[in-house]
């Protein structure tokens, strides 16, 4: 009995590990516009250092953490980065193709020699 049950417990611990993480990622604004994104992002650089050190103290550890590196990172500016690198690939694409193939044939009609 407990070998059929043991499954079903795993696959039920894994759908609401999946499920929680989802809901804080929707909830904090992770799955929301860019400027959320980046609110999300404020609110976690300003919440772990102190969390870091609540726990170090709660378990009698007293070691010394690096400090944070300041990382100057805007959302929004790697999304329009990405967008414009996509739309020029995608407008080179047709000449692109165009060069390879004759590329492809000459190389065919040199074989064939």
């Amino acid at each position: 009995m407990a070998a059929r049950i043991l499954p079903v417990v795993k696959l039920a611990t894994k759908l609401t590990i999946a499920g929680g993480a989802l809901y804080v990622a929707c909830d904090s604004g992770l799955l929301g516009s860019s400027e959320q994104g980046s609110e999300a992002l404020e609110k976690a650089k300003a919440a772990i250092p102190p969390a870091i050190d609540e726990w170090m103290k709660y378990f009698g550890l007293e070691a010394q953490l690096p400090t944070m590196p300041k990382v100057e990172f805007s959302p929004v500016q790697a999304w329009n980065s990405g967008v414009r690198q996509t739309i020029s690939t995608l407008s080179e694409a047709p000449t692109k193709a165009t060069g390879y193939t004759n590329q492809c044939l000459q190389y065919l009609k040199d074989l064939t020699k």
